[in-house]
Formats: C-alpha cells, sequence, structure tokens
C-alpha cells in the first residue's frame, strides 16, 4: 500500500491559526444556511401550520427512507440578491425506497413557493444533475407560479423546466409530480408532463387559469373545485394517477411509485471492502492557510479523504505543482487531480493531459482538487509553449467523458479554474471550501493591471497621472473583486453546488461517486486536436 505519510502538525499555532479561520467562515456560513430553513419567516411558517401542511423539508424528511442522508443543493441561492436565501426552493438527492432521487420541493412559505430567477436558475441546475445523472426527479408541488414583477427574467427560460421533464420521460427516467397545493397557470403543466401524478384531496388546485381569469376571459363561473381540484383531476379529467386522502398519504403514494420503477443502477458497484482514512477529517479544519498566498500540501487533504489514505501517484518528479494519481473513494475508484504550489506550468499542463486520457481509457471518474493562481505568465514561458500546453489540458478536460467532480479549496483563478474543470466544464458536481476564491484573478493583480494601463494611457496621452486617483481606485477594485470572489457571493448565483464543511468532504464526494453510478461510466474514444 502507498499510504500517505502525513507531516500536518496539529498540535502547531499555524493549524490552531488556520482552524480558527475556518471555522469563523462556517459559522457565517451557517448563518446564512439558517435564513433558507427558516422560510418565509415566523409569521409564515405559523400560518401554513395552521392551515394544517406540512412545511418543505418536513416533507422531503417524510419522504425519504428512515435515517438515510439528504445531499442538498444550492442552499444559499439567491445569496446577495432582493429574494430571499435559498430561491423559494429546496432541491437535493435523497434515497427513496432505496432509489437515489432527486427531490424539488417547493416553499410555499415564501411568496407562496413563486418562481423568482434564482429558484428558477436552481430548478433547472437540478434538472441537469438528475439528466447527467439518471435520477428520478420527485417534485413536491405548493407553488403560486411565477414571481409576476420578475416576468421577464423567468417566462421564456422556464420553458425549460417543462422541456426538461418531457425529456427525461423519454429517456426512461421517471418524473413524479406530489401536489400538495396550487401549481396553477404554466405551473399546471408541471403535473402534466410528468409521469406519475398524486393530488391531495381537498388541497391541490391545479388548473391553467384560476375562476376569476377564467371569469375575465369567458365570463363562466366556477370554483376552485371544479375548475382545478384534486378529485376533479382523478375523476373526471384524469390528470391525477393518485388521489390522496392527506400529506402524508401522498407521501406514501409517492414511496409506492418509487418502489414499483424496478430502478435499477447501470454503473459499476463499489468495492464491497474499503478503510477509513489513517488521519481524522477533523483535521481538514487547519490546513488551509486563510492567506491563501501561502500554499499547502494538497496531498494533506487526499490523505484524509481517500480510502486507507492509500494514494498511487502519478509522475510524481514531473510537474510538481500539480499532484495527480489514482485512489479509491468508498470504495469507488478514482483519479484526482490536485493543486500543489498554486501555479500551472507547461510541464503540469502535459501531465494533466496525459492523466485525463489514462482516465478515460480506464472509465475511472476524476477528482479535481482546486488551488490554483492559473497558467504561468512571462517571457520564457511563453516561448515555450505554454499556451499550447495549458490548451492542451484544456481541451482534455472539454473532452474527458468520465465524470468529473470538482472541489474548491483555495484559489481558482484565471485559465486555471478552466484547466481544472470549473463550472463551465460541466462537472457533474461542483462544491467549494469556505476557503475558496475565484475570479479571473486575484483582486490585487487585476487592480495593478487595471493601474498600468491607466498610467500609460495618461503617459500617451502627455497627461500627469492622478496618484491619489490611482490609490482610490485600486482600493475600490481590490474590494469589489475580493467581495465578488467569495464563496458565498459566488454559490448565491449558482456558480457552485454548495459551500461544504472542508470535514464533510469525503461523504459529500461518497454520495456524489454513488450518485454518479445511477448511469454507465464511459470514457472519451476521442479527443479535439492537441496542438504540441
Amino acid at each position: 500500500m502507498s499510504v500517505i505519510r502525513s507531516t500536518v502538525d496539529t498540535t502547531g499555532a499555524e493549524f490552531a491559526a488556520n482552524r480558527e479561520a475556518m471555522l469563523a467562515k462556517l459559522a457565517e456560513i451557517e448563518a446564512e444556511h439558517a435564513k433558507a430553513i427558516a422560510g418565509g419567516g415566523q409569521k409564515y411558517v405559523d400560518r401554513h401550520r395552521k392551515r394544517g401542511k406540512l412545511l418543505a423539508r418536513e416533507r422531503i424528511e417524510l419522504l425519504l427512507d428512515e435515517d438515510s442522508p439528504f445531499l442538498e443543493l444550492s442552499p444559499l441561492a439567491a445569496w446577495g440578491t432582493d429574494h430571499h436565501v435559498g430561491g423559494s426552493v429546496v432541491t437535493g438527492i435523497g434515497v427513496v425506497e432505496g432509489v437515489e432521487c432527486m427531490i424539488v420541493a417547493n416553499d410555499p412559505t415564501v411568496k407562496g413557493g413563486a418562481s423568482n430567477p434564482s429558484s428558477l436558475k436552481k430548478g433547472l441546475r437540478a434538472a441537469e444533475i438528475a439528466a447527467e445523472n439518471r435520477l428520478p426527479t420527485i417534485n413536491l408541488v405548493e407553488s403560486g407560479g411565477a414571481d409576476l414583477p420578475t416576468q421577464k427574467e423567468i417566462f421564456i427560460p422556464g420553458g425549460r423546466t417543462f422541456r426538461n421533464l418531457t425529456n427525461a420521460s423519454a429517456q426512461r427516467i421517471p418524473t413524479i409530480a406530489l401536489v400538495f397545493g396550487n401549481s396553477t397557470a404554466g405551473g399546471a403543466y408541471l403535473p402534466g408532463m410528468s409521469d406519475y401524478v398524486v393530488m391531495v384531496k381537498e388541497r391541490a388546485k391545479v388548473f391553467l387559469g384560476g375562476p376569476p381569469l377564467v371569469k375575465m376571459a369567458t365570463g363562466e363561473d366556477s370554483d376552485d373545485e371544479s375548475l382545478g381540484g384534486a378529485e376533479m383531476h382523478a375523476r373526471t379529467s384524469g390528470l391525477a394517477d393518485y388521489l390522496a386522502l392527506d400529506e402524508q398519504d401522498a407521501i406514501r403514494l409517492g414511496r409506492g411509485i418509487v418502489k414499483r420503477l424496478n430502478w435499477h443502477k447501470l454503473g459499476p458497484s463499489p468495492k464491497p471492502g474499503y478503510d477509513e482514512p489513517v488521519y481524522d477529517a477533523d483535521d481538514l479544519a487547519g490546513i488551509v492557510p486563510s492567506d491563501l498566498k501561502v500554499p499547502f500540501d494538497p496531498r494533506e487533504v487526499i490523505a484524509r479523504v481517500v480510502d486507507g489514505s492509500d494514494f498511487d501517484e502519478f509522475k510524481p518528479l514531473y510537474g510538481t505543482s500539480l499532484v495527480t494519481g489514482w485512489a479509491d473513494l468508498h470504495g469507488y475508484p478514482v483519479g484526482i487531480l490536485a493543486n500543489a504550489q498554486g501555479v500551472l506550468f507547461s510541464e503540469e499542463s502535459q501531465k494533466a493531459t496525459q492523466f485525463i486520457q489514462l482516465a478515460n481509457q480506464s472509465d475511472t471518474p476524476l477528482i479535481f482538487l482546486h488551488n490554483t493562481t492559473g497558467y504561468m505568465v512571462g517571457k520564457s514561458y511563453e516561448q515555450a509553449g505554454i499556451i499550447k500546453h495549458g490548451s492542451m489540458m484544456i481541451n482534455a478536460v472539454s473532452n474527458s467523458r468520465v465524470p468529473h467532480l470538482s472541489v474548491l479549496m483555495g484559489a481558482s483563478y484565471g485559465a486555471g479554474h478552466y484547466g481544472m474543470c470549473g463550472r463551465a466544464y460541466g462537472p457533474r458536481f461542483l462544491y467549494a471550501w469556505p476557503s475558496a476564491k475565484s475570479a479571473v484573478m486575484g483582486p490585487q493583480q487585476l487592480a495593478g493591471v487595471l493601474s498600468i494601463v491607466a498610467r500609460a494611457a495618461a503617459g500617451n496621452r502627455g497627461q500627469t497621472y492622478d496618484e491619489d486617483g490611482d490609490k482610490a481606485m485600486r482600493a475600490m477594485v481590490e474590494q469589489q473583486i475580493e467581495a465578488e470572489s467569495m464563496p458565498m457571493f459566488l454559490s448565491g448565483m449558482l456558480y457552485d453546488d454548495g459551500i461544504i464543511d472542508p470535514r464533510d468532504t469525503r461523504t459529500v464526494l461518497g454520495l456524489s461517486l454513488s450518485v454518479i453510478h445511477n448511469g454507465l461510466i464511459r470514457g472519451a474514444d476521442g479527443f479535439g486536436v492537441f496542438r504540441m
């Protein structure tokens, strides 16, 4: 066995300072997550309960198998916007009757569960994950439809919601709608395009136009029940496949549907027995320095994540700023690429390209652990072909067909973010640690570039450069880029699938790997042209 030998001093002052800084960041994120859990606030939670209804997360808890995990996705969606943190919808992956399912639950305590731009982005990301990983989808529906003041940002792209449902059905990936309340206007097509529909008696309301709209459009007088009630749809229209007596009964029926899906994973099963890491996962809270300019050894992270801390390093003496190698994680074989000293040189790029090709030949999923400032710049590096070699790595990542998982541990700047499989390169899941930062470049570098350009422009015009103005500009730019590089800002924009506690990395990656193996694991048959 090639067990990693840790050199971290967990009793040292540096480790203690790192840990303190990480725990402080985790506390900030937990406070923001609490806002999503709180829903629309106590007033609206109480009103919802007085109507005899369960909260969104209570519905999910009853739906899941007892004591099974729930991998919540994008919990900080809408952070930093005018919309409620969480985006008025809960999404995540949980086990129902032994089947891993994508679960999407409207939160009716937030503006009646109305969909705003963040809700839409979150729902579309959930559908993307379900499609890529062959997950049955269960929608727990209670929504007033679109948030009308933001309709211009919702209406046109929102059509993908229904397109995704029908595409899933065509791919033989089941879709289930449990309707607890309103599902009106465009939202009526959600049960209309689902494979299975359960409606709660005297609660569910599904119609294209409610009584007031029908009166305005046709002059017809109608009521909610005759127009779109659950019993009408179960007995008359046929839209409801099952009529539930109450919410608990709807959840029971939903679990019964999943039980009869005859669902099987297509990917290989994990190895039946595996060892836990040799080192304590709790150490991960103190490994990453609070100052990202200070390098850290990613092997220390790998040692606390992979089975038995056993890691077969590939090309350990070549391109040493990038660590590559093979391991198992919860019994699943994986290849790992982890940034060591931040900068990617030509050697690291070529090493990564070969490693990605090898993973595709052996149908092995890849894990990318980010801490990079990007590809190296400078005359000698340009002349040595850094553009060609960086392009090779990005080419390999772009055309790789094995599943990718990305974790932003520290910096993830510039094209290095691309080469390490950032969001635009389609990782199945992308998570961030509270220590992560991502941008075109670091705040000081970006502000410095703008300063140099402005100084040169003033010189070309024969003007005296305003040094005081320069200082003010640099300070403002640094502050802006720093704020926009932070994980909560990026998570709010859904540029990751969630900020995770570093100590949970092994568990989160294990759950993600299990999800990925619902589908076939097959590498690329070819790559684009590599410019040598």
